[in-house]
């Protein structure tokens, strides 16, 4: 039997849209603001993204990973963007840019997997939950033509749930020609089942366009301003990105990471243009990593890291943090840099400014009634 999704990933095959990484998620909704989640799978490490180099302990546990605060762009007193984020540094001069450090969800092991698990289910523990927060959100608003597409191959966890998704991915290989999808077109045209999903797959390329078909950073950032730009087009949007798993030679592969992430975040922000103004981004890891370097140039699996928020809707230009400090009494089990703020507050506060939601029952709509997190609020203005 041929499900709404399988047909879609079919139709989407033949239109030219192959898997690739990263990878997009949108929902359609009807408002004119819009939300951007960007999950950093493998644990980015928040100290040297959003550097604290006024802190005593930082340079002695992190030896020569330690980012030389004169080459970072110092923020205020106490922190520093890692260098690689230059454009990233434009919109926190813009106030269109803030950072919460020591930030973690309510998981505190140090599996890849369950953490992914957590953050992007709003669960309490791991495979508590079986739907994404992202998708109780998208439910939160009016709903439209189309509730939810998912541009993926695999709609990640954080959209899946009761909000119907369908899926898009940009593809290496060569798009389809015209004749063959004319064909698919008419042999489709009287299928009461699969006619309207054809036609949803091919309004779905239309929309994606020449951008569609790369994949490096800047065309993900122009692919996904194109969608969320229209007015047509879907309001919420997830940007998977990998590679943050930094165990070895972490200088040169975070400064990669980084510079791709700051890339693809600007042509998000030029490709919106007048739109940028509604438009609130959130990028968030599944936890940090260890204070301490370890003995192959990188870092281990940790505890606390840093969040940004970013975009025209953004009360930017800070970084918020309780900072516990790095001394050998101040670490999470005497290793990690310890939790003081809940990214599930965090992203409650976050989605429900960005959307013009009541933040309180975002909170509990997002990660339930009974153990629902006083929503951080005052990050968004529109």
């Amino acid at each position: 039997m041929t499900t709404r999704r399988h047909f879609l990933g079919l139709a989407g095959t033949l239109a030219g849209s192959i898997i690739a990484a990263p990878r997009i998620v949108f929902a359609n909704v009807e408002t004119e603001r819009r939300f951007v989640f960007v999950i950093q799978r493998g644990a980015a490490d928040g100290l040297n993204i959003v550097v604290p180099y006024a802190d005593p302990a930082y340079a002695g546990l992190r030896g020569d990973l330690a980012i030389d605060s004169q080459a970072a762009t110092r923020l205020d007193g106490t922190f520093a963007l890692h260098p690689a984020l230059a454009q990233t540094a434009v919109m926190y001069a813009a106030r269109q840019a803030l950072f919460v450090h020591a930030v973690a969800s309510p998981y505190r092991d140090r599996s890849h997997f369950d953490g992914q698990n957590v953050l992007e289910t709003g669960g309490g523990a791991p495979n508590q939950l079986r739907d994404g927060w992202l998708n109780r959100l998208t439910g939160m608003l009016p709903k439209s033509r189309e509730n939810a597409i998912a541009f993926a191959p695999v709609i990640p966890l954080a959209l899946r749930g009761a909000v119907q998704v369908s899926s898009y991915a940009p593809s290496a290989l060569p798009p389809a020609p015209d004749d063959l999808l004319t064909r698919v077109s008419s042999l489709y045209a009287h299928d009461r089942q699969l006619g309207p999903l054809w036609d949803e797959a091919m309004r779905t390329r239309g929309l994606a366009g020449e951008a569609g078909a790369r994949q490096d950073p800047a065309h993900l950032g122009q692919l996904a301003a194109q969608f969320l730009a229209r007015d047509d087009g879907p309001r919420i949007a997830m940007i998977e990105t990998g590679g943050w798993d930094t165990h070895s030679a972490q200088n040169p592969r975070l400064a990669n990471q980084l510079k791709a992430l700051d890339t693809m975040l600007a042509a998000l922000r030029d490709g919106m243009g007048q739109h940028w103004g509604a438009t609130t981004v959130l990028v968030a890891t599944e936890f940090g990593r260890t204070a301490a370097a370890n003995g192959t140039g990188g870092t281990d699996h940790g505890q606390g890291s840093v969040a940004m928020v970013l975009g025209g809707a953004v009360a930017g230009g800070r970084v918020v943090a309780d900072w516990p400090g790095l001394g050998p009494g101040n670490l999470y089990e005497g290793r990690d840099l310890k939790p003081t703020a809940s990214l599930d507050a965090l992203i409650a506060g976050v989605a429900a400014g960005a959307l013009g939601l009541d933040p309180h029952r975002a909170a509990s709509t997002l990660f339930g009634t009974a153990g629902a997190p006083r929503p951080l609020t005052g990050l968004v203005t529109a």
